[in-house]
C-alpha cells in the first residue's frame, strides 16, 4: 500500500504545481527581469485538456510587485484588491479544485494499471530530470542576470566616463574659449593701450615742439632786445663820449693858448742858442779838418802814407770778410743743420742752446710734459686706440735704441690737421730721441741740388748721439710713383737717393712719413716702412677734449704772463684778460656735436676765431652768445668750403 500511496501524494503534487504554474504564468514580479513555472505541462494528458478547462485563477487580476519611489526610498504597499469570484465552483481565495479531481483520476487509471511501477518510476525520473534541468536553467538564469546586471554597470560605467569625458572636453573647450576671449580682450586692451600711449607720446612731442618753438621766439626776442639795448647803450656811450671828448679838446686848446706864446719864446730863444752852439762846433771842425788837408796836401810824403793806410785799411777789411764767410761756410757745412730741416729739438749747432737746455735740465719744471710713468701726451688728442698704439710704438722705439737693435719705419695717413706731426714730436720725445722735420715740397724747387741735400740730411742725421726720428711732411710732394709723366729727372734722382740711404734697416734714424694721399707713394718707398697709422678725423668726444683744451690754451689763459723771460715781458705790452660767464661743459658738447667732421686744426683755429671775436668786443668777455655766434657761423664756413671742394671735385 505504501507504493501507491506514495504515488498518490507525487501525483497530487505534481497537479498542483501544474495548477499553479498556470495560476501564476501571467504574473510579472519586479524582483527579477523573467518568470518561469518550475513544472512544465507538457504531459500527454495535461496538453489534451481543452481550453475551457482552463483555471479560473488565470482571469484574476495580477497583484503589481511593490515599487521604489524616485526618491530611492520604500513606498507603502497598496491594499490588496478584492478577489470577485466570477465561477461557482471556486473558494473566494481563487483555488481550483479541479486539477486535483483529474489528478485523482489519472492516479485511479494509474493505480488500475499493470504497469503502474513503471509509469511511476518514469515519471519520477522525468521528474527529477526535469528539476536538473530546472536548475541549470536557473544557474543558467542567475549567470546571465549576473552577466545582465555586470554589462549593465559597465554600460552605466562606461556611460559615465564618457560623461565625465564629454564634460571635461566641454570643460576645456569653455577654459579654452574663456582664455580666447581673455587673451583677446587683453590684446584689445594692449592695442588700446599702445593707441593711447601714441596719441599720449604724440601730444607729448607736439607739446614739446610748440615749447621749444616758444622758447626759441622768446629767446630770438630776448636777444633782439638786447642788442637792441646794447645798441642803444653804445649810441648813448658814443655820445657821450664824443662830448667828454670835445669838451676835453675845448678844454686842451684852450689851455695850450695861453701856454703857447711862453713855450715859443723859450722854443726860440733854446733854438737860437743850439743854433749859435752848432754853428761854432761845426766851423771848428771843419777850420781842424781844413788844416789836415792842408799839411798832408803839401807834405808828399805824409800824402803816400795817408793814401797807403787808406788803401791796407780797405783791402784787410774786404780780406776779413770774405774769409769769415768762407771759413763760416765751411763750419756750417760741417757743423750747421740741413738747409732742408725746418724744426728740430737739436740745434743748429752743437753749441746752439747748450746754456737754456742746462737751465732747462737743473729747473724742476724742465720735465713739466712728462707725467707719471710717460704717459703724457702734451697736446695731442687722438682716439684712444690709435693713442695707445703710438705710445707702444715710443716704448718699443726706446728699448730697441736701450738694446741697439734697427729702428722700424713708420708711415702716418689721414686728413689735413688731424695731429700727424704733433704725434711724431711727441713719439720722439716720449722714446728719448732727437727729431727732425722736412717737408717734401723742399725737395723739388732744389733741383740738381736735391741728390745732395738729401745725403747731406742723412748724414747729420747719423751724428745724433740719441737716434734721430726723421719726419717728412707731405712726402707724396716727390716720393710719388716714378711712373709720372711730370715727374722731372731731379725728382726721380732725390727718389733714388732716400731709396738708397733707406734700402737697409738703420739703428739711427727713424724715417716717419707723413701724407695725406698714401696711394701716390711709390711702390718701394711703401715697401719700406713697418708700421701704417691711420689718423682719422677726431670723434665727438675727441672735439670735446680739443675744445677744452684750445679754449684753456686761447681764452682763459690768454693775457697770462708769457715764457719769453720776465726781462722782455717788462718792456713787452700784456694782453688784456679774457673773462669767461656762463660757459659751461654742456655747451661746449653742444659745440662738439656741432662740429662734426673739423680736423684738430680746425678746431684750433675756432678758438683762435673765438679769441678774436671776444678781442674785437667792448668788456673782452665771452659769453654763450658770442661762442655759440661764431661756432654756428665755422660751422657754416666749414659747410661751405666742403661744397666747393665737392664742386671741384665734380668738375675735375
Amino acid at each position: 500500500m505504501a507504493k501507491p500511496t506514495y504515488a498518490l501524494g507525487l501525483v497530487a503534487a505534481v497537479a498542483a504545481s501544474a495548477s499553479l504554474s498556470k495560476t501564476n504564468s501571467n504574473c510579472v514580479y519586479a524582483d527579477g527581469p523573467f518568470n518561469f513555472s518550475p513544472f512544465s505541462s507538457s504531459s500527454s494528458n495535461a496538453s489534451q485538456q481543452p481550453s475551457s478547462t482552463s483555471s479560473p485563477l488565470q482571469s484574476a487580476p495580477s497583484v503589481p510587485p511593490p515599487s521604489t519611489s524616485s526618491t530611492g526610498g520604500t513606498a507603502e504597499p497598496p491594499p490588496p484588491p478584492k478577489v470577485r469570484n466570477d465561477q461557482p465552483r471556486t473558494s473566494a481565495a481563487g483555488f481550483d479544485p479541479e486539477p486535483l479531481e483529474r489528478a485523482a483520476k489519472l492516479l485511479d487509471k494509474i493505480a488500475k494499471s499493470s504497469n503502474a511501477k513503471e509509469v511511476i518510476g518514469a515519471t519520477v525520473k522525468h521528474e527529477e530530470t526535469r528539476q536538473a534541468e530546472l536548475k541549470a536553467k536557473a544557474a543558467e538564469y542567475a549567470a546571465m542576470k549576473a552577466q545582465i546586471e555586470a554589462d549593465t554597470k559597465k554600460a552605466i560605467y562606461e556611460e559615465q566616463k564618457k560623461l565625465a569625458q564629454f564634460q571635461a572636453q566641454t570643460n576645456s573647450q569653455m577654459a579654452r574659449y574663456q582664455d580666447e576671449l581673455a587673451k583677446k580682450r587683453m590684446e584689445n586692451e594692449n592695442r588700446l593701450a599702445r593707441e593711447r600711449n601714441q596719441e599720449m607720446v604724440k601730444w607729448q612731442e607736439e607739446s614739446a615742439h610748440r615749447l621749444e618753438q616758444a622758447r626759441r621766439q622768446t629767446e630770438a626776442q630776448i636777444q633782439h632786445e638786447r642788442r637792441r639795448t646794447a645798441e642803444e647803450q653804445a649810441k648813448l656811450e658814443r655820445e657821450n663820449f664824443e662830448k667828454k671828448a670835445l669838451a676835453d679838446a675845448e678844454g686842451r686848446a684852450l689851455e695850450a693858448k695861453l701856454t703857447a706864446e711862453i713855450k715859443r719864446d723859450l722854443l726860440l730863444e733854446k733854438a737860437k742858442a743850439e743854433k749859435e752852439k752848432w754853428v761854432s762846433a761845426i766851423n771848428t771842425t771843419f777850420d781842424h779838418i781844413g788844416g789836415g788837408l792842408k799839411v798832408i796836401l803839401t807834405d808828399q810824403n805824409k800824402l803816400v802814407v795817408a793814401v797807403g793806410g787808406v788803401t791796407a785799411l780797405a783791402a784787410g777789411v774786404y780780406t776779413t770778410r770774405e774769409g769769415s764767410k768762407v771759413i763760416w761756410s765751411y763750419v756750417d757745412r760741417i757743423l750747421g743743420q740741413p738747409s732742408l730741416i725746418r724744426e728740430s729739438s737739436k740745434g743748429k749747432y752743437p753749441w746752439s742752446g747748450l746754456f737754456s737746455r742746462s737751465i732747462s735740465a737743473l729747473s724742476p719744471s724742465g720735465n713739466k710734459g712728462q707725467t707719471q710713468n710717460g704717459k703724457a701726451f702734451g697736446d695731442v688728442v687722438l682716439h684712444p686706440p690709435l693713442q695707445k698704439r703710438i705710445d707702444h710704438l715710443a716704448k718699443a722705439t726706446a728699448n730697441t735704441k736701450s738694446h741697439q737693435a734697427p729702428f722700424r719705419n713708420m708711415l702716418f695717413y689721414g686728413p689735413p690737421g688731424t695731429g700727424k706731426t704733433m704725434a711724431a714730436r711727441e713719439m720722439a720725445r716720449k722714446s728719448g730721441l732727437d727729431y727732425a722735420l722736412m717737408t717734401g715740397g723742399d725737395v723739388a724747387p732744389l733741383g740738381p741740388r736735391a741728390v745732395t741735400k738729401i745725403h747731406e740730411l742723412f748724414d747729420w742725421a747719423k751724428k745724433s748721439r740719441k737716434g734721430l726720428l726723421l719726419f717728412i711732411d707731405e712726402a707724396d710732394a716727390f716720393l710719388c710713383e716714378r711712373n709720372k709723366t711730370y715727374m722731372s729727372e731731379a725728382q726721380r734722382s732725390a727718389l733714388n737717393a732716400l731709396l738708397f740711404r733707406t734700402g737697409d734697416q738703420s739703428k739711427d734714424i727713424v724715417l716717419a712719413l707723413a701724407t695725406n694721399r698714401p696711394g701716390d707713394l711709390d711702390s718701394a718707398v711703401a715697401d719700406r716702412i713697418d708700421e701704417v697709422l691711420e689718423f682719422p678725423l677726431p670723434g665727438e668726444e675727441e672735439r670735446f677734449k680739443l675744445l677744452k683744451l684750445y679754449l684753456d690754451k686761447y681764452i682763459a689763459q690768454a693775457g697770462s704772463s708769457s715764457k719769453s723771460g720776465w726781462f722782455r715781458n717788462l718792456f713787452k705790452k700784456q694782453p688784456q684778460k679774457i673773462e669767461m660767464k656762463g660757459l659751461t661743459d654742456d655747451m661746449i658738447r653742444e659745440a662738439a656735436a656741432k662740429t662734426d667732421g673739423f680736423s684738430g686744426r680746425e678746431i684750433a683755429k675756432l678758438m683762435a676765431s673765438i679769441q678774436a671775436a671776444v678781442y674785437g668786443s667792448k668788456d673782452c668777455v665771452l659769453d654763450p652768445s658770442l661762442f655759440r655766434e661764431v661756432v654756428d657761423y665755422k660751422v657754416a664756413e666749414h659747410q661751405q668750403r666742403r661744397k666747393f671742394a665737392a664742386g671741384d671735385k665734380g668738375g675735375v
